[in-house]
């Protein structure tokens, strides 16, 4: 495999013509053993992103339900529920200030300006209003009503689902490929 080159830009930061046609070419096959190297960071991210799906869902589905997950007390699920904001926000903090940066060198989707990281504030407007709604169940300051908890949820959702898809997308093998030599990604941060 030969190196990529980092992308040549114009004076106003535009990524070249011929530089998109050449992105956009059909690759050769890969082998097993390179797809695992190119691939290496959507897997490693999938499983993280596997685990917010899992926290989601189950706190999800308790307020769908109007019932909390059989043998966990209201301030274990309280507490899940604050975990999984200080989780997600502790992630995207590792992101953008350790992963995306190296990433946004040559690839688009990672740039500051960019949809990736234009979902993360998206997400964390409505995280925000979920922890802080979550906390002053904890405190005793407001009653957990299954409701208000689902809207908080629903209102940041969406784009939370998408993002973990997408981030994961971006960071497959066919992507990666395109922007990294096979040495280059064995030194790229995950």
């Amino acid at each position: 495999m030969t190196e990529v080159a980092s992308p040549i830009t114009t004076p106003n930061g535009a990524v070249e013509e011929a530089e998109k046609e050449e992105a956009e070419k059909p690759l050769p096959a890969l082998t097993p053993g390179e797809f695992r190297v190119y691939n290496r960071m959507a897997e490693h991210m999938e499983l993280y992103h596997n685990n917010f799906r899992h926290t989601w869902t189950t706190l999800h589905t308790a307020c769908t339900s109007r019932q909390r997950p059989a043998g966990m007390s209201l301030p274990q699920f309280v507490s899940l529920g604050l975990s999984f904001a200080h989780h997600l926000t502790f992630h995207h903090t590792i992101e953008e200030e350790h992963i995306f940066p190296v990433l946004a060198a040559r690839m688009p989707a990672f740039q500051a300006e960019l949809e990736l990281l234009s979902q993360h504030r998206q997400i964390h407007e409505g995280l925000e209003a979920f922890e802080t709604y979550l906390e002053a169940c904890r405190a005793g300051e407001r009653e957990l009503r299954w409701e208000e908890l689902r809207g908080l949820m629903d209102g940041f959702g969406g784009v939370l689902w998408a993002h973990l898809d997408e981030e994961v997308r971006e960071l497959g093998a066919e992507k990666m490929r395109r922007y990294w030599s096979l040495r280059e990604m064995k030194g790229l941060p995950m």
